[in-house]
């Protein structure tokens, strides 16, 4: 039986996911990058990243919010605790719902979040939540593992209320320097996709003409590294320690910093930010 993309991604994360919680903890996205130059930890910044989004949103006490490919739940709970709104996570693999479920009771917060594991391709529909229910949809980094993108903005465009927003962050391709082509770009791109269990990394405007065709008024849609190479937290000399990692399948972990390092390097692999709000 031929494996699909969503179960490769969900397979990918059973050794990738506790690689990345030893190596960055509870919080998985790029942070703000005025923050980072301020010397922020990139706990911090990528907090005030995900505060961003919620401002943007206007989450507020008592409202409900889902977080598509939430992880281990630090962003998720983050979320929860500065608006004081309950907020649902929602991945396909149980390693990672189980760790933000004991992270959400950690930080006192297992009565304004849930998690739930899903099924692979249940992202296209959203079916557990009704039209016009929810007062915000936000993902951090997890759109990119989607091979049918446009599928997960229709759904978030039913459950949002009108007026409600999508607010996301994710992995994009651009033309950068010397690398402009489609060719160019794919040389570094490619081997990033591969190694990392994404279909196909999108662009800037491929998510935004994505959001349009699904209804939304985008208000922002940003690359927030533009002009500059993509580094973040993730620096070449490698302070977190992905090169020495030597946890379960530690190569595919080593390859995938060689892969990216080389995409940051060229300029072609960016993070960008959208919003994008549900007509009243």
């Amino acid at each position: 039986m031929n494996t699909t993309v969503e179960q490769q991604v969900r397979e990918y994360y059973d050794h990738a996911g506790p690689a990345y919680h030893a190596l960055m903890g509870q919080f998985w996205h790029h942070g703000d990058l005025a923050a980072e130059q301020a010397g922020l930890s990139p706990e911090d910044a990528a907090k005030a990243l995900a505060r961003k989004q919620v401002d943007a949103a206007g989450l507020r006490a008592g409202g409900t919010a889902l977080d598509f490919g939430s992880g281990v739940g630090g962003t998720t709970v983050y979320m929860a605790e500065i608006a004081q709104a309950h907020v649902v996570g929602i991945s396909n693999n149980e390693w990672l719902s189980s760790q933000a479920r004991e992270y959400a009771d950690q930080r006192g917060q297992g009565d304004k979040t849930a998690f739930l594991t899903v099924g692979d391709e249940d992202y296209k529909s959203l079916v557990w939540w009704p039209d016009s229910s929810l007062d915000m949809v936000s993902f951090y980094e997890s759109v990119c593992h989607l091979p049918e993108k446009g599928a997960f903005f229709q759904a978030a465009f039913r459950v949002l209320k009108p007026g409600a927003c999508l607010v996301g962050v994710d992995w994009i391709a651009r033309p950068f320097g010397d690398h402009r082509t489609p060719e160019q770009i794919a040389e570094f791109i490619r081997p990033v996709e591969e190694v990392i269990s994404i279909p196909e990394l999108g662009t800037l405007d491929g998510y935004r003409d994505l959001m349009v065709a699904a209804g939304f008024d985008v208000e922002v849609s940003e690359d927030l590294y533009a002009g500059v190479e993509c580094w973040g937290s993730t620096p070449p000399d490698d302070g977190q320690g992905w090169g020495d990692y030597e946890g379960e399948k530690n190569t595919v972990i080593h390859d995938g910093k060689r892969v990216l390092d080389a995409a940051r390097a060229a300029g072609v692999f960016s993070v960008a930010r959208w919003v994008a709000r549900k007509p009243a």
